[in-house]
């Protein structure tokens, strides 16, 4: 019997939500106000967000005058996204592995939502997705951790107190992934999830993205398009064509 992803799981509990509230919403609009910025897309622009949670960067970019679709396997995350649906904003439940019925004219992976699987084929599959999904001259905006920066700074345990839950995570880094552990009482229960992103570092990706056939156009290193540093950067983003 296949076991559920992971993912699947937690982030349609409403617990993941808890937990991740306070996520830095100056920061993500920063981030798209300037990729936008710098790829010039202009307002008739297509943008598929995928995954897109529950549609915090798809709100802020339809904001800005985009359409946008957002996709996200994690059925709770969609419904309270619809909440947001206009003209031009619309979500529905998508998983990666499968492909698009339609093209966009730019495709966002932001936020680590990427390097859920065992198997590189399932990464590289979601990837190839994406690259069909693109129109010609389409861009490929991909957000990751820094892997070598996340293993240099590894906080391996902490505790978390959010909404009166007592969050215990504990961090690793084994075969090849970065586990972060979550435990915690809530609702006269005990509750454990484990979150796993696969160790994909800028070496890796490149040989993903060339795979693929994608062509990288730009390396950085964090929200405000700094250079990407191996030792100091916080985040990988490439852009690609």
């Amino acid at each position: 019997m296949k076991t559920k992803d992971w993912f699947t799981d937690w982030f349609n509990t409403p617990y993941y939500y808890i937990l991740y509230k306070d996520r830095n919403d100056i920061d993500a609009q920063l981030f798209m106000k300037n990729i936008t910025e710098l790829l010039a897309l202009p307002k008739t622009t297509h943008i598929l967000d995928l995954p897109c949670g529950k549609g915090r960067h798809s709100v802020f970019l339809n904001s800005l005058g985009y359409k946008v679709t957002g996709g996200d396997l994690a059925e709770n995350s969609i419904k309270i996204a619809k909440e947001f649906e206009n003209e031009n904003l619309k979500f529905k439940v998508h998983d990666m592995r499968k492909p698009f019925n339609n093209t966009y004219d730019a495709v966002f992976n932001l936020f680590t939502s990427f390097g859920y699987f065992e198997d590189d084929k399932e990464d590289l599959l979601i990837l190839q997705n994406i690259k069909n999904g693109l129109n010609k001259d389409g861009y490929f905006v991909f957000d990751f951790l820094n892997a070598a920066y996340v293993k240099a700074n590894l906080v391996k345990q902490e505790t978390k107190i959010v909404d009166e839950i007592t969050f215990n995570i504990t961090r690793e880094i084994k075969d090849g992934f970065i586990f972060k552990n979550i435990s915690f009482f809530a609702d006269d229960k005990n509750h454990s999830y484990t979150e796993r992103v696969k160790y994909l570092d800028e070496t890796k990706m490149k040989t993903y993205f060339e795979k693929v056939g994608f062509k990288i156009t730009n390396i950085f290193g964090d929200y405000k398009l700094n250079k990407f540093k191996v030792e100091t950067s916080n985040r990988l983003i490439l852009i690609a064509k």
